[in-house]
């Protein structure tokens, strides 16, 4: 999955990636990622687990590097965590050798995935509750067409190249009139004519 214009990102060694490979941890990491710092009670109330148990995953995370203490906000009692800005890659060529190292890389990417498609189920479910404009402005859409796989791969650069340029133009604003926007790109190769996996 390496090409010119797809960012590689930092690689999860095998330490990082079993650290992460827990639905918690997932969860945490992924709030991280799509609502900037937050405290372990704050994520406590966000994910319906203890304080103890975010603070303890959180420490976890901490020790590879996949978070980080933000410097110079909270106090003793009242920790900030951020998860660094730039890609992470969650296949480490390395792993994908063993399958063991497999079986890490697909719980992860499992619980990543499982995660998305809930934050799309409820959308499509309760989207026009909130805020019509934002759910008739959203797009949610399927194509498929016979590619190469050079022509399979250039697309997939041409959508990461948009939605790289977007986070990079965006990812600091802030305002009023603002809301977290989720976006994804899927583009795969279906099975052969009648074939199935």
């Amino acid at each position: 999955m390496g090409s010119e214009s797809r960012p590689e990102g930092r690689i999860l060694d095998a330490g990082a990636l079993r650290a992460l490979a827990h639905p918690l941890r997932v969860r945490l990491y992924d709030l991280l990622s799509q609502y900037g710092p937050q405290t372990a009670s704050g994520l406590a109330g966000l994910t319906g687990e203890s304080t103890g148990a975010t603070s303890y995953h959180l420490r976890a995370l901490a020790q590879h590097d996949l978070i980080r203490e933000v410097q110079g906000r909270g106090t003793a009692r009242e920790r900030w965590w951020e998860r660094p800005a730039g890609a992470v890659t969650l296949v480490n060529p390395e792993m994908s050798t063993t399958p063991s190292g497999r079986a890490v890389m697909e719980a992860v990417h499992s619980e990543t995935l499982t995660l998305r498609q809930q934050q799309l189920m409820t959308f499509v479910t309760h989207g026009w509750d909130d805020d019509q404009e934002w759910f008739d402005r959203s797009l949610i859409s399927t194509a498929s067409a016979r590619l190469t796989v050079d022509q399979m791969a250039e697309l997939a650069d041409r959508l990461q190249s948009v939605i790289a340029e977007t986070v990079d133009r965006y990812r600091d604003q802030s305002g009023d009139d603002l809301r977290v926007v989720t976006m994804r790109a899927d583009v795969f190769p279906l099975p052969a004519e009648g074939g199935t996996r």
